[in-house]
């Protein structure tokens, strides 16, 4: 017995597959704090063509810190070209500001903008200099009938009130709290779009604050904290690839029309991928430079964080015949150094800031105000040890964690001490308190060189000098 179907029926049906929603995914490849480690760059660049091949019309953007870290990058005649050549080659499409996007000058970074062939955006600073353009808060992208906004946002908290760096960097421009300007530009651009993304430079902690208070955002790309991050909060994924260029974050929307779905995201560590030939020659001939490849001196045995820092306090201090020295772990821009040989280009990647050597007498009175101050901040750089030195001591705090007090063992209270210490510190920290100092010529990069060259093999002290102690009941 044949089934009988109604004809109108089967047009109703057929009208409904054909008038359905169409699904498709988009594809959004994200970069965060790459430091200029371009000898990773050819490897992003084939994992990004396998990608481009598999799902055409994606997005690359990236979240900031794009140069700092590499001598190869840093030193060259125009410092930061080699890595946004680089970018632009491999035709990214957006990115935010990071903190050490600055650390050349503003009127520098303003040059540099104009020499980037993608959208730079950032909601939360305002610029009333003539070297240093006035930004776009955020940009709209339109892929396969999707229009997909992407809204940038930079730290101003460890300043404060601007990113961290030295405060001359960051004079004329406002840095507005940046959850509060990303979420203003979020609520502009949101009907105007079907997928919003924050660029943020704030860091992971940051991000997942502004996030508990709004689901404007489909994802966020963060950068700032070095972590690697794939969580949801509030309902929004909030992606992080770590740093130095070792990962690709792979972020695919699910769309159906235009309302999205889901987001999944993948870490994608890029030592899996052969390297792209043509940027392999190209990254070979920015590291093809004499003066950095040359020669200077041998460690002993391998150095780790605290033995980089000690060696660079005691530097400082031999350099000025000062007698206690001081180097803040910011400043550490290397996690350690091998035993064996160490050219010109790590020791510039351990300090690439050019920071001079700064001089002063302190009393130890002076130096424990500074270290309580820098330890009760509450940026990220508090409640840490934060300046490395020297000379030993020891931070007391209470049961919350507030330093009141450092102890000195081998220092005499009231003495004046000959104390060395960077320019950054000296410009920057809030609670210095000194006598006769001042900024000098001699730059730390120089005095490390220097110490290399003339006392090989160093033989690397990596056991911490400063610990902090905690008391049981509150100092009264």
């Amino acid at each position: 017995m044949k089934r009988w179907i109604c004809p109108v029926l089967l047009v109703v049906v057929a009208c409904m597959a054909s008038c359905a929603p169409r699904e498709r995914t988009l594809v959004v490849l994200s970069t965060n704090d790459m430091h200029a480690k371009i000898l990773c760059f050819p490897r992003l660049a084939a994992a990004v063509a396998a990608c481009r091949d598999t799902l055409p019309g994606g997005l690359l953007v990236d979240a900031g810190d794009r140069w700092t870290g590499n001598a190869y990058v840093d030193k060259c005649a125009v410092p930061g070209k080699p890595i946004i050549g680089l970018m632009n080659r491999l035709r990214y499409d957006a990115a935010t500001l990071g903190n050490h996007e600055f650390d050349f000058g503003q009127a520098f970074l303003g040059r540099m903008i104009d020499s980037m062939d993608f959208e730079v955006v950032c909601a939360n600073v305002v610029s009333d200099t003539c070297t240093f353009p006035h930004l776009a808060p955020g940009v709209i992208f339109e892929r396969d009938g999707v229009k997909i906004g992407f809204v940038g946002a930079i730290t101003n908290y460890e300043g404060p009130g601007h990113p961290a760096g030295n405060a001359a960097n960051f004079e004329g421009l406002e840095f507005p709290d940046p959850q509060q300007e990303a979420l203003r530009c979020a609520e502009r651009m949101r009907p105007e779009v079907d997928v919003l993304v924050l660029l943020s430079h704030m860091g992971d902690d940051r991000d997942r604050e502004l996030l508990e208070k709004t689901r404007l955002f489909d994802l966020v790309i963060g950068g700032h904290t070095h972590v690697v991050r794939d969580t949801i909060v509030n309902g929004t994924l909030l992606t992080q690839t770590g740093k130095d260029l070792r990962n690709v974050g792979v972020a695919k929307i699910w769309l159906r029309g235009r309302k999205v779905l889901s987001v999944d995201y993948d870490l994608v560590p890029l030592d899996a991928y052969e390297p792209d030939a043509a940027y392999q020659a190209e990254v070979d001939r920015y590291y093809a430079d004499p003066e950095l490849n040359r020669p200077v001196g041998t460690l002993g045995h391998a150095a780790d964080k605290w033995g980089l820092a000690n060696w660079m306090a005691a530097a400082i201090a031999d350099e000025e015949d000062a007698e206690v020295g001081f180097y803040h772990i910011g400043g550490v821009r290397l996690d350690s150094l091998a035993a064996g040989g160490v050219g010109t280009a790590r020791i510039y990647d351990l300090e690439p800031f050019d920071s001079h050597i700064a001089v002063m007498r302190m009393t130890p009175a002076q130096m424990r105000r500074m270290i309580v101050a820098k330890y009760n901040e509450s940026t990220r750089e508090g409640h840490r040890i934060d300046l490395i030195s020297t000379t030993p001591y020891e931070i007391l705090t209470d049961e919350d964690d507030n330093a009141f007090d450092v102890r000195f063992p081998a220092l005499r209270e009231g003495r004046a001490y000959r104390v060395a210490i960077s320019d950054y510190v000296f410009r920057n920290y809030r609670e210095l308190a000194y006598a006769e100092g001042g900024i000098t010529d001699e730059r730390v990069a120089d005095a490390l060189l220097d110490e290399l060259e003339e006392d090989s093999p160093l033989a690397p002290d990596n056991r911490p000098r400063q610990r902090v102690i905690r008391m049981e009941t509150k100092k009264r």
